[in-house]
């Protein structure tokens, strides 16, 4: 049986993912529309962000890694992401 926590966690990672996603269609949807670089590097910035998230949930789950390097995985995508979304807004 799962306990409290990790079915909330289970929960919030799910409803993120899902906000990821939508986050990273709606992007690429802005690029498609307009062509611009920084809407093709925002729609790829989400989707790092958003595939961290996907992997930390998987390589927890199923992986059977320790939450912390699951975390420090994640965060590694997180900052990628974010690097990429910088490089969009500082151009």
């Amino acid at each position: 049986m799962v306990d409290t926590t990790t079915a909330i966690l289970l929960v919030v990672r799910t409803l993120v993912l899902a906000l990821g996603i939508l986050i990273t269609y709606y992007s690429f949807e802005a690029y498609r529309r307009t062509g611009t670089y920084y809407m093709r590097n925002a729609a790829i910035g989400f989707g790092i962000i958003t595939l961290g998230v996907f992997i930390e949930g998987v390589l927890f789950e199923f992986g059977g890694l320790d939450l912390a390097l699951v975390h420090i995985i994640e965060s590694v995508a997180i900052g990628l992401g974010f690097v990429v979304l910088l490089i969009s807004l500082r151009r």
